[in-house]
């Protein structure tokens, strides 16, 4: 019986030197951020077989970008809590010329139907070299557009286009190009990748990557 009681010490070590798993996903347009729909719309079930993962926040339906997955439940609860501020970095064509005077108004924070949001960072920038959108974002001749730049550290519905639409800039197109250091760069549409060890240890807050024991 003697040999029957080291087992569990041993088990128990291997356990404890697991790192959470964690996925980058790039969503495309009309994908549910969620694993089953009972409508039969498409879902990451479609693009994403690696059991016991699960979105760590949310991405609109007809948003596009970065999403983040994990198979740790704690991990996936700080990665999508507005709480731990992790910035998250938006591309947004909007509809109209963005005025120095708008885009104060959004680095001051505009005020939502619920309450006023935290002043964002944004930028004018050049249209980036990204995919084609399907479907096409509906543009009229007469109106021009232009893209921003958008930093976030809160996570309300659909923030993003309130803000926007609050200063006279409707939302055209949004991507979501980054959560925190991670980004979309060398992922295309609905293609995904796991953090290496190394990653998630060198890039990541520390106390969110250090080893733990799975439930």
């Amino acid at each position: 019986m003697q040999p029957s009681a080291t087992r569990p010490r041993a088990t128990r070590t291997a356990k404890l030197s697991r790192v959470a798993q964690v996925l980058l996903f790039n969503k495309p347009y009309g994908v549910l951020t969620q694993f089953t729909d009972r409508e039969g719309r498409p879902t990451l079930a479609n693009f994403i077989e690696v059991p016991g993962v699960y979105a760590a926040g949310r991405l609109d339906f007809d948003s596009e970008g970065l999403v983040l997955l994990t198979d740790d439940g704690a991990l996936q609860h700080q990665l999508s809590d507005p709480r731990h501020k992790w910035p998250k970095t938006y591309w947004v064509q909007v509809e109209g010329t963005a005025q120095e005077t708008a885009l104060d108004r959004l680095r001051a924070g505009v005020v939502l139907r619920d309450g006023p949001t935290a002043p964002a960072e944004v930028r004018l920038m050049d249209p980036p070299p990204l995919w084609e959108r399907t479907p096409p974002i509906r543009t009229r001749l007469s109106i021009p557009t232009c893209w921003l730049e958008l930093v976030l550290r809160e996570g309300r519905n659909r923030q993003v286009r309130r803000m926007t639409a609050a200063v006279g800039l409707p939302t055209l197109r949004l991507v979501r190009w980054a959560i925190g250091p991670w980004t979309l760069e060398g992922l295309a549409p609905g293609q995904w990748r796991a953090l290496t060890a190394e990653e998630a240890r060198s890039r990541g807050p520390r106390q969110l990557f250090r080893p733990r024991r799975p439930c």
